[in-house]
């Protein structure tokens, strides 16, 4: 069993201090793994429309190297969603830094809606999707994906294929999609059995017609397809346990993988 946290915030300034005691208080209450929302260490995407590129450059090189310093201060990994910039071009993506190293997941699928349209600003590749953000902290399997990515089947397929017990989800959902975001990730829980840790970020962006509130609900969410533990909408942490033995318990009771595994190896035979 290890413990494992998410932090829910509104968009950081360039002062550390408003991360400093949540790692501090996560070290404390055993945790060993800290996951940040989605636009907590970047502004939220509409005010990076109109940002300089070089002013969202300075952001994320400045917050990225406060997040190695708290890995490192608190022996911890942070996985946490980052804009970063390369020749002038923002890139969409999601960092897992350790100590000693850092690993990117560069975001295959961004949400390309009228009034949301990062694939347009973002210059993420559309290419054949690949697998997610896979490793092991302490005995445990974690994938990572974007938001929207919980949306699409393959990543989750892929997720089985590659023996993950906890997905890791940064998120940054806001409007009237509480219930929606709920009943789904509950039910990729379940018919998946593996672990589902979600950070939603809080805090609200107003233009010229909406405000747009991001409502938290961060969660863990069970093998099991069960609320474990969730946050309000305010800003705050969650530490929970999670073990791979809750996974292997979930797997063989309800059998879905193995099902599966069954006819694939009869088509193997053909």
């Amino acid at each position: 069993m290890i413990h494992i946290a998410a932090l829910q915030m509104p968009t950081q300034g360039m002062d550390p201090k408003g991360f400093e005691p949540y790692f501090k208080t996560a070290k404390e209450k055993g945790a060993s793994l800290v996951l940040l929302g989605e636009y907590v260490l970047n502004h939220f995407f509409k005010e990076l429309e109109t940002m300089p590129v070089n002013m969202i450059k300075d952001q994320s090189d400045h917050h990225l190297a406060m997040i190695r310093e708290m890995a490192k201060k608190y022996d911890m990994v942070v996985v946490a969603p980052l804009v970063q910039v390369k020749a002038k071009k923002c890139y969409k993506t999601i960092v897992k830094v350790t100590p000693k190293t850092t690993h990117t997941y560069h975001q295959q699928i961004l949400i390309d809606y009228g009034h949301w349209d990062e694939a347009k600003f973002f210059a993420n590749e559309v290419k054949p999707l690949e697998d997610p953000l896979v490793f092991t902290h302490e005995g445990v399997r974690f994938g990572v994906i974007g938001g929207f990515e919980a949306h699409f089947n393959h990543f989750f397929d892929r997720l089985n294929a590659r023996d993950v017990d906890v997905l890791l989800l940064p998120t940054a959902a806001t409007f009237d999609s509480h219930n929606r975001w709920r009943e789904l990730l509950k039910t990729r829980a379940f018919l998946h059995n593996i672990y589902i840790l979600r950070a939603n970020r809080v805090g609200e962006y107003l233009d010229k017609e909406i405000k747009w509130k991001f409502y938290g609900d961060s969660m863990l969410i069970t093998p099991m397809g069960e609320v474990e533990a969730v946050l309000e909408d305010k800003e705050s942490l969650m530490v929970m346990p999670v073990e791979r033995k809750a996974v292997r318990e979930a797997k063989r009771l309800w059998g879905f993988e193995k099902q599966l595994k069954r006819r694939r190896t009869l088509e193997d035979n053909k």
